[in-house]
């Protein structure tokens, strides 16, 4: 076990755990920041998606030693009341169903948008690729990421 000391969020989090725990499980079990889902446990899904320094990354495959003191952002810190630009051209778009997938999808949307502000659909299609939906919401999803795009309040 160790100590780690994580800008969670924007706020400075303690956790004592042993250093190879992934990020995910960090989170979730000892930050209770269940927003970031468990999929596949492999980095291959994207339902894990988080940001590290503004970075969209797998936390199930990260270890919570290779973090440092990069900055961490979960779905529970894009915005305080769900009302984020991407969060609502999704509400919008009426992209989720089961929703199991929504929070790595917005997670890797944000990064993207972030960086690149207004992204071609095949710049969308490369981003969000990998970040599987098992209810196949991609055309709104799609649809989403352009309209938030489109909204020019991402910054």
């Amino acid at each position: 076990m160790a100590t780690f000391t994580l800008n969670i969020n924007g706020t400075t989090r303690e956790v004592d755990v042993d250093p190879t725990t992934p990020l995910l499980w960090v989170l979730r079990d000892h930050l209770s920041l269940v927003g970031t889902k468990y999929g596949c446990g492999i980095a291959q899904c994207g339902a894990c998606t988080v940001h590290l320094n503004g970075n969209a990354v797998r936390s199930c495959s990260l270890p919570v030693s290779s973090v440092g003191n990069q900055e961490v952002t979960t779905i529970e810190g894009i915005s305080e009341h769900g009302d984020h630009p991407v969060q609502q051209a999704w509400l919008e778009e009426d992209v989720p169903q089961c929703g199991y997938c929504q929070a790595g999808q917005i997670m890797t949307a944000t990064a993207l948008l972030k960086q690149n502000p207004s992204p071609t659909d095949a710049e969308i299609e490369m981003a969000m690729n990998g970040n599987i939906c098992r209810c196949g919401t991609y055309v709104r999803i799609k649809k989403a990421v352009k309209r938030a795009a489109d909204s020019g309040s991402m910054a």
